[in-house]
């Protein structure tokens, strides 16, 4: 049996470890999962809390007055249903990993933001943009990936109209003390593999035609989808919470 380490190396600095010590608790292990096709979504890893698995909406619910999710709901997706609102998960979380799946409408109509278009509001408030933006220019800090109204994405990774597209980001929440905040949001993200922002700080709050500041709020909130109109579709949702290896 190989060597676990050693007792003999210095100490790390600010950590009660040593250099490669034996004593030094092992990383916890998690089945990964396995990846999405266009046809079937993926397996989540195991250690993540599934927000949606295309069986039902049981943990969602209306932004506007906390009633039961009135999207459509079939063949292992949820559809916009429009006018009905934009829906949240009734579970509340902070620092994740976060992976979504979404389709733009196969049939094309209008165009810049009419067309596909959506969101994805971290902790509620915090958009990163959803919009088919596959030969459909509309102003930068609004495409697809953006945060919107405050930074483009580096790239633009749009798969065609009616073909899933992946979301995987990585969000660390605003941290306040006594009223004030000490720490603007980050966040990374990936679409389609393809890296559109690495550890970019927000703003403040993202909205449409004004800039915002931040303002105290939890250090949690929901996961909340966007009702622009359009009939796009999501699956595939989970996350994992972010928390600090100890060992």
């Amino acid at each position: 049996m190989s060597q676990l380490g050693y007792d003999d190396t210095p100490h790390i600095s600010g950590n009660p470890y040593r250099v490669h010590d034996k004593a030094r608790p092992q990383p916890r292990v998690v089945a990964p999962g396995t990846e999405s096709s266009q046809e079937n979504p993926g397996n989540a890893p195991a250690d993540a809390q599934i927000l949606f698995d295309g069986s039902n909406l049981s943990g969602w619910e209306s932004v506007r007055d906390g009633s039961d999710a009135a999207w459509k709901l079939e063949h292992g997706y949820m559809e916009v249903v429009p006018t009905t609102g934009d829906i949240q998960t009734k579970a509340h979380f902070g620092d994740c990993q976060l992976h979504v799946e979404f389709a733009s409408p196969e049939v094309v109509k209008g165009d810049g933001q009419g067309r596909g278009n959506s969101g994805l509001f971290l902790m509620g408030r915090y958009e990163i943009q959803v919009l088919d933006c596959f030969q459909n220019p509309t102003y930068a800090d609004g495409t697809t990936g953006g945060i919107y109204g405050q930074c483009p994405p580096l790239v633009n990774p749009c798969r065609a109209p009616g073909a899933w597209q992946t979301y995987d980001i990585i969000w660390i929440g605003p941290r306040f003390c006594n009223g004030k905040l000490v720490c603007q949001a980050a966040v990374t993200v990936f679409l389609n593999g393809v890296l559109l922002h690495h550890n970019k700080t927000l703003l403040g709050p993202t909205e449409h035609r004004t800039t915002t500041r931040y303002e105290e709020h939890p250090q949690q909130g929901p996961l909340r989808l966007q009702d622009h109109g359009d009939l796009v579709r999501f699956r595939n949702i989970w996350q994992r919470p972010l928390t600090d290896y100890d060992g």
